[in-house]
Parts: structure tokens; sequence; C-alpha cells
């Protein structure tokens, strides 16, 4: 029987890379408590549509809507086709104002002398202005869009602009922000978000143009850019980024639909950097999926994902459609004020969105950290096959000075992700492996009775608990920067700390234990054991196990990350809706309802000495928990505080879950020996 042994040096090389971890850690949770203030937006036409469709005046809905929570108002580029339906110009086909002239229904004598002139073509387009400043900034709109050459003043006096362009194209191209729209917004109390787009090979004029629309205004608090592209890309950021700075302006990053970073906007992420970080999250629910969505679920949302996700600006949705009893307007206000109670009672405030202090940890602390985790890799080569200290001590002299020495460099995030997914591997399994040695040398003679293995279950479950929250401690330390914070970079291996931690804990089994027989004194060499394995004789049984353990390792891998193909079951949404209502911190279902449970079975299976290779499935089972409670902590934009949070509440549901657990195969086993007992008696 081999004696694995925990060498106390890389024991302490761990805490002492605990200690480090801990340091940034309560540096990373004061940085996020103290931004916690939500800018709830709406679209500014949404409000003007919602005015309309009640038939009272817009300035009574953006009162209410203040009232209600609101504190910014979205303010996108204009084209044509608004300003047209909005009577600020009308825009005319020149095929129009021909067909109209040769059937005589062309009364204006300005209009009949341009054609018979010959100033009108088919092909052009013409607009006419009303208000003198928004006929000037559609002028300028178009020229900047287009180009001189293709934009023509025909009378100046009736504000006449000839344009060279498709009719029904041109009515649907951005043209530039409209400041009458903003300085309306920025006069009815509310903050300015405004979203210009980029333009088609952009000169110097046009981000100087939209700066130059901003310059005016006043309490504008954001920029989110509309597009694939920031303004002034490719060349030209520099010059965004200067006007940014100079007006103070947070940049947007629009969160993906998966929920995986953000929509792709060249230039956008550099200029944020740039920016000293003066950027905020940004989420809308899809245009899609909101009506599926009851208004309670849809403020359930907001709250979880600003709690979970670092969101900061919450670009809210209009509803189209009133709820029974309530008129359009009162079901949208309603919707609004309840999203602005629940933050407030999730403890955020309303206002500018908050943002993050560009934080990076100190390079002796990552240091520190990275020596831990090399002493864990370490430690674990010693628990499957032992070999001498000096040898150890070599292997992490040599491995902390390749790690270190990129860091040391002042670079070195290849580093920090590899350290970020050793620890997220090897501490859940050295978590479980502990608890295999302790159960090793545990006499279990008299340990069978149903309360010896749930107290000792519930005892085991909590110390290994803790022992893999080491292991999120140095996730969450090692990549807790503002990088991640923002989501601008993630942690990569996500797949890998599912999947890894059941092979090493499987590696770490055959070492200590003969999967095919129960006597311990007949150990075999883990080759040994995959060979006895793979000459195994193949029964249908045996098909059916592995079909089966097929299709759970499918949806097991496949339902992690963020693009999964895996549907989630309309039942275990409501569980989850239910208990993010009922808990601070949502627990995942894999840890409550399947490997803390395992891990009481585990036991039950070790006391009563049942078949060895049921007991290695509840110990692989429970090993999935662990895994996944450390790979809690690699969501860098869930603040630190909410996922240790979610660990212990999963830890806690786990012990109910397992306990229940444990009853019911007693009652089981007890329901079987009776069932075979009358069996027995009937032959």
């Amino acid at each position: 029987m081999r004696d694995f042994k925990y060498n106390k040096i890389l024991l302490l090389c761990i805490v002492i890379g605990l200690a480090a971890a801990l340091t940034i850690v309560w540096q990373r949770h004061k940085i996020e408590e103290s931004s916690t203030t939500i800018e709830m937006v709406m679209e500014y036409e949404d409000v003007v549509e919602l005015a309309q469709l009640e038939g009272v005046p817009a300035e009574h809905v953006m009162r209410r809507m203040k009232e209600a929570g609101i504190t910014s108002l979205a303010v996108y580029e204009t084209t044509l086709e608004k300003l047209n339906k909005s009577g600020k110009v009308a825009v005319l086909s020149g095929a129009q104002l021909l067909q109209q002239y040769y059937t005589g229904m062309l009364g204006d004598a300005v209009w009949r002398n341009l054609v018979e002139i010959g100033r009108i073509q088919a092909e052009d387009v013409y607009v006419v202005g009303r208000d003198p400043q928004v006929f000037a900034e559609v002028k300028e709109d178009l020229i900047e869009r287009l180009s001189p050459e293709r934009v023509a003043v025909l009378d100046s006096q009736r504000q006449i602009l000839a344009v060279k362009a498709n009719y029904e194209k041109v009515l649907k191209w951005n043209l530039g922000l409209p400041t009458d729209e903003m300085r309306y917004v920025s006069g009815q109390g509310f903050y300015v978000v405004a979203r210009p787009s980029n333009y088609t090979k952009v000169e110097k004029e046009n981000v100087e143009g939209v700066f130059a629309r901003l310059s005016g205004i006043e309490n504008v608090s954001a920029l989110i850019f509309v597009g694939d592209e920031a303004l002034g890309y490719p060349d030209l950021l520099p010059l965004t980024l200067e006007k940014v700075k100079s007006k103070q302006l947070t940049l947007g990053l629009i969160e993906h639909p998966l929920q995986l970073q953000f929509f792709k906007q060249e230039g956008l992420v550099p200029m944020a950097i740039a920016n000293d970080y003066k950027a905020a999250r940004v989420y809308v629910i899809p245009k899609d999926e909101q009506p599926k969505l009851k208004s309670a679920e849809a403020v359930q949302r907001w709250i979880v994902t600003d709690q979970e996700r670092n969101i900061r600006i919450n670009l809210l949705r209009k509803y189209d459609k009133a709820e029974p009893g309530k008129t359009l307007l009162e079901t949208n206000l309603e919707y609004v004020a309840n999203v602005r109670d629940g933050l407030i009672a999730s403890g955020f405030t309303i206002g500018k969105a908050g943002l993050f202090h560009p934080y990076f940890p100190q390079v002796f602390l990552l240091v520190a950290i990275t020596i831990g985790a090399v002493a864990a890799g370490v430690l674990f080569l010693t628990l499957v096959r032992p070999f001498p200290a000096r040898y150890q001590y070599a292997l992490l002299l040599l491995l902390s000075l390749v790690f270190a020495f990129p860091l040391l460099k002042g670079s070195g995030n290849a580093v920090r992700q590899a350290v970020a997914l050793c620890s997220a591997v090897i501490f859940p399994v050295l978590a479980m492996t502990w608890q295999l040695d302790r159960w090793k040398k545990l006499s279990i003679e008299g340990r069978g009775s149903l309360a010896g293995i749930i107290k000792d279950g519930i005892g085991g479950l909590i110390i290994t608990v803790m022992l893999s929250m080491v292991g999120g401690m140095y996730v969450a330390a090692v990549l807790g920067d503002v990088r991640f914070f923002l989501e601008m970079e993630i942690f990569r291996g996500v797949k890998v700390t599912f999947v890894a931690p059941l092979l090493l804990i499987t590696i770490i089994y055959l070492a200590r234990y003969n999967l095919f027989e129960n006597e311990q004194e007949d150990e075999k060499d883990i080759w040994q054991q995959v060979i006895k394995l793979l000459n195994y004789p193949l029964y249908i049984k045996t098909l059916f196990v592995f079909a089966l353990a097929a299709i759970g390792a499918w949806i097991f891998i496949g339902r992690s990350g963020h693009t999964a193909g895996v549907p989630v079951p309309d039942i275990e949404l409501k569980m989850r809706a239910f208990l993010e209502r009922v808990m601070y911190a949502r627990p995942r279902g894999k840890e409550f309802m399947i490997g803390h449970p395992a891990f009481f079975l585990a036991v039950m299976a070790l006391y009563r000495q049942w078949p060895r290779v049921v007991h290695y499935a509840m110990i692989v089972a429970a090993t999935i928990a662990q895994g996944s409670l450390v790979e809690t902590f690699a969501h860098l934009r869930t603040p630190v505080l909410m996922s240790f949070v979610r660990g212990i509440d999963g830890m806690v549901a786990g012990i109910g879950v397992g306990i229940v657990a444990v009853l019911a195969v007693q009652v089981l086993c007890y329901l079987s020996v009776v069932l075979g007992r009358r069996s027995v008696k009937n032959e």
C-alpha cells in the first residue's frame, strides 16, 4: 500500500498564495462595491411614440417616465424617413414630381417652374425644409454622408435640396445626431445618451461634426455606437478618443445576446482602454424576446443581470401591448418603476452609470499566487506517484521561475490565464483527494448507520467545499483586474475545467483503489487497471451503461459555456427563476442537484461497502460539483462576493438534497430486502 504524503513546504506555498489571493479579492470586492449605480435608459423615439399612441403630450410622458425611474434617453441619428414622418422635412422623388406635373396635379408655381427649366430629374430625391436649423443640419449631414457634388440647393428661400441618391434607400440612411432632439431631452431633465454611427471613408470633418453637435448639449452621459465600427475607425480613433475625453463621456459596451462579452464594434475596446477604462456594460432585452416575457419576468431579468454581470446601463424597450385592465402608458410606467424598485431593494442606486476603478493587482501578489498554483500542481503529481522531495522542490523552483518571469517583466497575460486554468482544475481534485485519503485511513466499522452517514457526509462536504474554495480565490484573484470586470478579457478554458478534474480524479482513484475488487491489499497499478477495463467483456448492459454515460457527458459539457446547443427544460427554467427570487445567489444545479448529493452517496457506498465501481462513480459525480464551484469564480464579471455566496448556497442546498438522497436510497434498500424475502417465501 503506497503512502501518500502531503509535503508541508508545498502546502506552505499554497497558503502563502491564498493569503495573496485573499488580499486581491478584498481589494476587488471594495472596487465592486463602489460601482453600484445603474443608468436606466429608454429610447427617445419610444417615449415619443408612446405619447402618440396614448394621445398625450410628449412632455407628460417624459415627466411620468422620469418619476418612474428613467434617468436618460437615447438619441439616435435621424433619417429622412423619420424627419418626413414628423413633418420636419418633406421628401419627394423626382419621378413623383414629374408624374404630378404631367398629370396636371402639380399646382405649386415654384415646382412647376423647376420642372419646366429642367431642374427636376426623375432619378433624384428632393428635400424640402420647414425649420432653418433642421434644414441646415440635414444639408450638412447629406453632404458628409454622400459628397458635395451629390447635394445641391435648388431654392434657398424655400429650403429645397436636390440629392442624387436612390429614393427608397436614402430614406433609411443615418444622417446625424439631431440637436433639437438632444436639446429637448436635456431640457426635460434627462441625461442624453448619444448613439452615432461611423462614416464610410470617415474623415476628420465627420468626427468633428458629431462632437460639434454634442458641444452645445448639456448632460451628455454616454456614447453608445451604432453598427459594427466605432466612430472614426480605422484611422481617426485618436481624434474620437480626444473628443470623448474632453467631454468626459462614458463608452457603452453592448452585451452580446449570448451573454458573452459584447457586440463586436471595431476600434471600441482599444478606445475604451485608452479612455482609462471609463466604459460601462450595456444590456438590452432582445427585441424578439421581450414580447414573450411577462412584465414581472422582465423585471427579474434586469435585477439578476445587473447583479451578476456588472451591467451598469439598462437600455429598456417599451412594451407594445397593454396588460389587462391598464393602459399602454400605465403598463410601461409600472414596468419601469418595478425595475427601479427591484434594483434599489437589491442595493443599487439609480443615476449616471457607475464606473470601475482601473484596477490591476500588484505584481508581487500575482507572483505569490503563481508559486502557490505551481505548488498545487507539484503536490498533485506526488499524490499520483510519490517521488523524492528534492525533485519536488526542483520542479517547484523551475516552473515558478518560468511562470513568474513574464509577470515581473510587466506582461504575463498568458501566464495569468494558465495559472487560473491550473487552479480551476487542480484544487477541486486536491480537495477530493484529501477526502479520499482521509476515508482510506478511517476505520469504517460501525459507521454504516444512517445517522453516521449523514453526519460524516455533512462534515466532509463542508471541508471539501472550503478546500475547493481555495482554488476559487486563486482564480478570482489572478484574473481580477478591470479588463475582466468589463469582460474585455475572459477566462479561457471553461470546457477544460469541466472535463479535466474528472479525468484527474480518476487517476487519483486508481492510484488508491482497485476498481474491480474490494480488497485494498490487492491494489494494482493504474495502467494495469486501464488494461483490465479495456479487456472487460462487452455485454448489452455494458453498452447501455456507456450510452447513458455518453448522454450524460453530452448534456454536461454541452450545457457549459454560452454557445451550447443543449436545450434547458422549462421545469429547470422555472426552478432557476424561483431560486433567483428566494436566494441571494442562485446555486448551480450541477452542484446541489448532482455533485453534493453524490458526495453523500459516496460516503454511503464506502460505509456500506458497496461495489467499488459504485463508489468510484459517486466520487466522479461529487468532483463535478467541486469543479463547478471553482469555475463559478471564473465568471469575472460577476462580483466576487456573489460567486462566494453562490458556492455556499449550493453547499447548503446540496446538503439538504444529499440527506434526501440518502434517505431515499435507504428506503429503496429496505423495500428490496422486504420484497426479496416475500419472493423467497413464495418459492
